[in-house]
């Protein structure tokens, strides 16, 4: 029996790293344009705002591709919208390279971004199907946490391999990337059952309007709305800051990115610390946090000092992020698939609208005023996670 219980537990262990590992390659095909957005810009003799749309461009069609492919695991199953979202994934993003001009690079990056879609909110609804309740909080709060850490992989991987190959090479390996994913998922992640077997798009619609509506969940889409907006826009802007502040090297700025993955390590606790205290009150706890680290890296003097806020920003947005699928998990019910697709729909269009943003925070040439902006955004998101309250612990 021992033995059984000790079999089971290595597998659910393997199978996290596994789901950890596909959110980690897949999301980081959100970010790998930014650091080639110069070469882009050159290449297609076109403006770098022109250019920048590359990556909104992936977001917004992530973002769409989200409100489907969570209906779609729940009538063909999670374990088959994933593997094929990710063969689909793999050829766009080996198609795309072959292109010479701007028009192909945005169409083929929003067909990443459908493609893209089928894994983060079908994930979190598989989460939430194949492992205990208890454990379900940790196990999300560590696959939530490769969205982050996307965020600074790919870009560092992205800019490696242009650096000493061509931009088309990025593609190239990322394609060959998920090609290995999707055997990978295929051959070791074990299936759930099929819970219906009929679909209504007008009938998901419905629900998607009554889901976002519901009191506290509207609550939390408004946080989400504001969260990667807000995190996308902060690297960026930090980023000049830091050029102009500090006279840092392109490499030294990365180094900054880099250690911010010290932050990320508080996610895969969210769901011991939403077992040890309220859920709601984690979240004030960690949107509070990430205030404080926002406004002291806009107001700090020193480097070093700066350096370490900017990790007390970075995980308090990684304690949030899980603890807000919790929540929505927990809010949405029996229509949990439904609640985390309109979740992560509205996460990614506010990770499309940041570097937007950062354009336009880039145009006041103050980065102090720039980087307060974006804490008083977060501000915002703060006083209404204070307004959050629910009756279960977690």
């Amino acid at each position: 029996m021992n033995q059984r219980k000790k079999e089971f537990h290595i597998n659910e262990s393997v199978l996290t790293t596994i789901l950890f590992w596909c959110g980690l390659v897949i999301v980081s095909s959100n970010y790998i344009t930014i650091p080639l957005m110069p070469i882009l810009s050159q290449n297609f003799h076109a403006p770098i705002s022109q250019v920048a749309w590359s990556g909104t461009i992936f977001s917004l069609f992530y973002a769409f591709g989200c409100l489907f492919t969570g209906p779609l695991s729940e009538r063909f199953g999670k374990k088959t919208v994933m593997v094929i979202g990710l063969f689909l994934l793999a050829i766009a993003t080996e198609i795309l390279p072959l292109g010479t001009s701007l028009l192909w690079l945005m169409i083929w990056r929003g067909l990443e971004g459908l493609a893209a879609a089928s894994f983060a909110p079908v994930v979190v609804a598989y989460i939430i199907d194949k492992f205990q309740p208890q454990k379900r909080g940790t196990i999300i709060g560590i696959v939530s946490s490769s969205f982050l850490v996307a965020a600074i992989i790919g870009q560092i991987m992205s800019s490696y391999l242009s650096q000493h190959f061509q931009w088309q090479t990025v593609f190239f390996v990322f394609g060959i990337l998920y090609i290995l994913t999707a055997i990978l998922m295929l051959l070791f992640v074990p299936n759930t059952p099929v819970t219906q077997k009929t679909s209504n798009l007008k009938s998901m619609f419905s629900d998607f309007f009554q889901l976002f509506f519901s009191k506290n969940l509207f609550k939390i889409y408004m946080i989400a709305i504001v969260l990667l907006m807000i995190f996308v826009a902060f690297y960026s802007v930090l980023g000049e800051y830091l050029t102009e502040k500090f006279a840092l090297t392109n490499s030294e700025i990365f180094n900054v990115r880099a250690i911010g993955i010290i932050g990320m390590l508080l996610a895969p606790f969210s769901g011991q610390l939403a077992n040890r205290f309220k859920i709601d009150r984690l979240l004030k706890f960690a949107l509070g946090s990430a205030l404080i680290g926002s406004i002291m890296v806009a107001v700090s003097p020193n480097y070093y000092l700066l350096v370490t806020m900017s990790v007390i920003f970075v995980g308090g947005i990684a304690l949030t992020v899980p603890t807000l699928i919790s929540l929505v998990g927990q809010l949405g019910g029996e229509k949990h698939s439904l609640a985390v697709s309109l979740y992560t729909f509205i996460l990614f269009i506010g990770a499309g609208l940041g570097p937007l943003l950062a354009v336009q925070l880039s145009k006041i040439e103050n980065y102090t005023i720039s980087l307060l902006i974006l804490a008083f955004l977060l501000a915002i998101a703060w006083l209404i996670s204070l307004t959050i309250h629910t009756s279960k612990a977690h």
